[in-house]
């Protein structure tokens, strides 16, 4: 199915004018890449030795991320959760704190009221028919709960909550940077099944631009009491789309250096 779906959106995409990274960006990542790697090696070592300690299970983690213009890559991070960290998800779906308070209709159980057909737009499946404001309601409950985010999540492990804390579980990314999956800054790659709902004209912008370690939102909700809603995230990823500049990415560096301590326990 994820298959299928980028396949086609592989597709659309190419018909469309393709973001190209910029030479500056390209060489900035690949000079800033190499030397955090160098300087960073022993860190790596004393890292991979503790997850090894804590339990089996690879030390790098790979998953299916979607980047600039849609391609998907292998994004690695050293592993933090347990071996059955995915099975476990949607048991503590209810926990994401980007999830709305608001119920999803089913679309399938609806059964119009004959009074009101007249007065309302109706929109006809296959095996069912809606009105239009319910299927509305429906695709906009999907799509705010798009990002998501455990509290105090219980899939990670004891060096795993160390190393999120502190964002070294991000370090093995500067290997994406060096082959050219993503940025030093950039918008966030997301999980496939997270760009599948990202794929409207008010979403579509943020996958044509560099696909980041860090980027604006990280250090707009760091540090901060307060939490970034998905919709904000978007907004800002947006932004960063359409108005990415050297100056703009140093900024952000400098600002990850000083607030990359995470406040709340995510």
């Amino acid at each position: 199915m994820k298959i299928d779906f980028f396949s086609k959106k592989s597709n659309e995409v190419n018909q469309l004018k393709l973001f190209k990274l910029p030479i500056w960006k390209r060489i900035f990542d690949i000079v800033c890449s190499i030397f955090a790697l160098i300087i960073l090696s022993p860190l790596f070592l004393v890292i991979s030795c503790i997850i090894r300690w804590e339990g089996k299970g690879p030390i790098i983690y790979k998953s299916q991320r979607a980047g600039s213009n849609y391609q998907i890559f292998d994004f690695l991070k050293f592993r933090s959760m347990y071996l059955d960290a995915d099975q476990r998800l949607k048991e503590f779906t209810m926990k994401n704190q980007y999830k709305n308070n608001v119920t999803a209709p089913d679309i399938s159980a609806i059964v119009l009221d004959e009074n009101i057909i007249d007065n309302e737009n109706i929109l006809f499946g296959d095996d069912y028919s809606v009105i239009a404001n319910d299927y509305s309601a429906y695709a906009r409950s999907n799509k705010d709960n798009s990002f998501k985010k455990i509290e105090n999540d219980p899939r990670i492990t004891k060096i795993g909550r160390f190393i999120r804390k502190y964002s070294i579980d991000e370090l093995p990314q500067f290997i994406n940077v060096l082959k050219g999956d993503m940025s030093i800054v950039g918008n966030r790659p997301l999980p496939t099944y997270e760009a599948e709902l990202l794929t409207d004209d008010s979403s579509i912008e943020r996958f044509f631009a560099p696909a980041g370690i860090t980027g604006l939102w990280q250090v707009m909700k760091r540090g901060k009491s307060g939490k970034l809603s998905a919709q904000e995230r978007k907004a800002l990823d947006i932004y960063y789309a359409k108005n990415f500049s050297f100056m703009l990415d140093m900024k952000i560096i400098f600002k990850t250096f000083t607030s990359f301590i995470q406040k709340e326990n995510v």
